[in-house]
Order: structure tokens, then sequence, then C-alpha cells
């Protein structure tokens, strides 16, 4: 699997999302992605308890340990590499959580607009 350019959504480098807990598709802290990443998890998220519910709710519990994958559950605070499409449903439903803009890949603008990221950045710029 070979990365694709490590460039954020606003034409600079890419900046690491989390490494406690460690995210991203290649579980190295960055929403890195390639063409393997189907669900392209190139959103840096931080969770909220609506978010987490809402995801549960559609299917994808985030916030359940799973240790048998080495996965201890998210919390509120915490950052993740979000699927974009997860992402868009989410804001289209009302519970987006905020963006780490400087974190989030460049590709997931082939799924979400920047207005929507912009819209939801950690840090409004």
């Amino acid at each position: 699997m070979r990365k694709d350019p490590q460039v954020n959504v606003l034409g600079g480098e890419l900046t690491a999302c989390s490494s406690r807990p460690l995210t991203g598709f290649f579980r190295d802290g960055a929403c890195n992605t390639c063409r393997e990443d189907r669900g392209l998890h190139t959103v840096c998220a931080v969770m909220t308890d609506e978010f987490l519910a809402y995801s549960k709710y559609v299917g994808n519990d985030l916030s359940t340990p799973r240790p048998e994958f080495h996965f201890m559950g998210l919390r509120a605070g915490d950052r993740w590499c979000l699927c974009a499409s997860r992402f868009l449903q989410a804001h289209d439903e009302g519970c987006a959580p905020a963006v780490v803009l400087e974190a989030t890949h460049l590709r997931t603008l082939e799924v979400v607009p920047l207005d929507v990221l912009r819209e939801h950045a950690l840090i409004p710029l």
C-alpha cells in the first residue's frame, strides 16, 4: 500500500491527528489514505458524546472497547480519523463533530465540500 501525498484540505502539509488513541487507516496517527482505503478515513474529527451516540445508532459503534482489535473505544474529546462519507452524513443530520482542518486529508474534498469542513472547524479560519 502506497500512501497518497500528505496534503491537508488547506493545501499545506498534513499534520498528525492523534497518537492517543492511535488513529488513521495506517494507524500512524494521521489521516493518510491510499487506494485501498475504501472508507476514505480522512477527516480528523474531535469526538463528542452526541456524535458517538449518533455513530452507534447508525451502526458504527466507536465508543465500546473492542480489545480483540486493540481498540479501547473513543470518548468525547478524542481525535479520530473519520470516514468522509460518515462525517457528511452526520453534518446532514446536524450532529457533525468539530474538524481539525490541518489534519484532514485533501482527498476529503472528493466527498465533503470545503465550506462544510470550515463550518465545523475546531479553530474557525
